[in-house]
């Protein structure tokens, strides 16, 4: 005879209420956790400014049914659209993550933390819009700050010793569980209602990640962020009403998440939630690629100026060897024909072949003009990767998190150029220094492809200082970047 199941209600699984603990009652104190929050806000909105001037993008945008405004809803920056927080939350995350620009984690499991801002700017925003209308307070921009270090801490942590994409799901799920933890708190969720919110987040079915990969590599990929963040906005508002949830969606034997969705095992953790994922995020600073092949990309900008100075072009070059580490070869080594832009921001060749030719790498450079140019090709065919198992080492080291490649050059004529190894890009916390000035440039410039001269100015009087950005209400820093 077989055993009967017990139907008795268990407690809610420790990872449930770790993440929700953590959401309700963790108190950062780091400074360099607020600081780098800070860039991370100004850096994520002007990824999102520039994704509006790709109508692939904005064809996305806007309420659901076309001219639906909802009185005190949340702003949508660089458009006019004023939304439900679920709607918004989608258009915000969707032009945030659209050009693959913002900033990145990486781990056993990769991703990008600044994802969440499009639930949480959206959700803070129509908070602070309703208190307003009501004669009560709004909430801050010290509290989005807040909740984007838990977000990146929540999503990072959960990354850092489990791989999602080997069991074939996509790594927005954690912006989802992230997005919803932080999103509840803000609206003020109970423990018991907020755990009930998180387990809806691992009950729903999960992106898989096809659509990064060949041969279904797809724009897919730029709006996926912003649906799973917005769908953590919706389940937190189901919350909220009392809808119950599933303590133990994690383990509950055959039906629950470790059995369905991760092949029987249970999460691993290499530390407790603090401010670290924040503090070690790798800002894109340079260069619209994919992470894995920033260091590459930034090689290849050192080579095309070594072949200038020798009097040589690419149709010189018979070979380029990548040394670089597991990691970029699963997912970026690719041959054959590339089909639309997101297939070409994740190939490590094609990265490599556009500055080594042309001396640059701009989101532009993905589109089907330049990707005509036949030396693109010819050259994507002349590039080998190898993996380096101490770069591969390096990378998983959490006291170095190095993101290292290294391109050798050998022309037809026999000569070799010295290979040049970069193991830490400039968005990385090792290059802080160098790199916080070049993204506050960044930021700016992507200011001025939206907003005229006297609006730009106005938003970085508003944003540049730490203090008094904190120090502003959320609506009416949104307000700043309505067109």
């Amino acid at each position: 005879m077989s055993a009967h199941i017990s139907n008795e209600r268990p407690q809610p699984d420790k990872v449930l209420t770790d993440i929700v603990d953590y959401a309700l009652n963790y108190e950062i104190k780091n400074d360099l956790a607020w600081k780098t929050a800070h860039y991370c806000l100004l850096d994520t909105l002007g990824c999102g400014l520039e994704a509006l001037t790709y109508p692939a993008c904005t064809k996305l945008l806007g309420p659901i049914i076309p001219g639906t405004i909802v009185p005190n809803g949340a702003k949508v920056p660089g458009t006019q659209f004023q939304l439900d927080p679920v709607q918004a939350a989608f258009n915000i995350g969707a032009i945030i993550r659209w050009l693959d620009f913002n900033d990145t984690w990486l781990a056993a499991e990769w991703g990008h933390p600044s994802d969440n801002l499009g639930g949480i700017l959206a959700t803070a925003d129509w908070l602070s819009r309703t208190a307003v209308a009501n004669g009560k307070s709004p909430l801050l921009m010290k509290d989005v700050l807040d909740a984007m270090i838990k977000a990146h801490e929540i999503q990072g942590v959960l990354a850092l010793e489990n791989s999602f994409n080997k069991v074939g799901l996509d790594h927005v799920f954690l912006v989802k569980v992230a997005s919803v933890a932080v999103v509840g708190k803000l609206i003020g969720l109970t423990r018991d209602e907020l755990i009930n919110a998180v387990s809806l987040a691992f009950v729903d079915g999960q992106s898989l990640r096809t659509y990064r990969h060949s041969p279904n590599t797809g724009s897919r990929k730029s709006w996926a962020a912003g649906d799973a963040t917005s769908r953590a906005v919706r389940l937190a508002l189901i919350a909220k009403t009392g809808e119950m949830g599933y303590p133990s969606v994690l383990t509950a034997k055959t039906w629950g998440f470790y059995d369905v969705s991760f092949k029987g095992n249970e999460f691993k953790f290499q530390r407790d939630y603090g401010s670290y994922v924040m503090e070690n995020v790798l800002f894109k600073i340079s260069f619209p690629a994919e992470f894995h092949s920033q260091t590459a990309v930034e090689a290849a900008m050192t080579l095309h100026e070594q072949l200038k100075a020798a009097g040589k072009t690419t149709d010189d070059i018979k070979k380029i060897t990548i040394r670089t580490h597991e990691a970029a070869i699963r997912i970026i080594d690719k041959k054959g024909a590339l089909n639309n832009p997101a297939d070409r921001d994740h190939c490590i060749q094609y990265m490599i072949a556009v500055p080594l030719i042309y001396g640059r790498l701009t989101a532009a450079d993905y589109e089907d003009n330049i990707a005509a140019d036949s030396r693109i090709d010819i050259l994507r065919d002349k590039m080998t990767c190898v993996e380096d198992p101490q770069f591969t080492k390096d990378y998983h080291d959490p006291e170095k998190r190095s993101i290292a490649n290294a391109l050798t050059v050998e022309f037809n004529d026999g000569q070799i150029l010295d290979e040049v190894v970069v193991e830490y890009p400039i968005g990385h916390k090792r290059r802080r220094e160098e790199g916080i000035p070049k993204l506050i440039e960044k930021f700016k410039i992507n200011l001025a492809r939206i907003f005229a001269g006297k609006q730009q100015q106005s938003i970085l009087n508003a944003s540049l200082d730490f203090q008094k950005l904190a120090d502003t209400p959320v609506n009416e820093f949104v307000d700043l970047m309505v067109v």
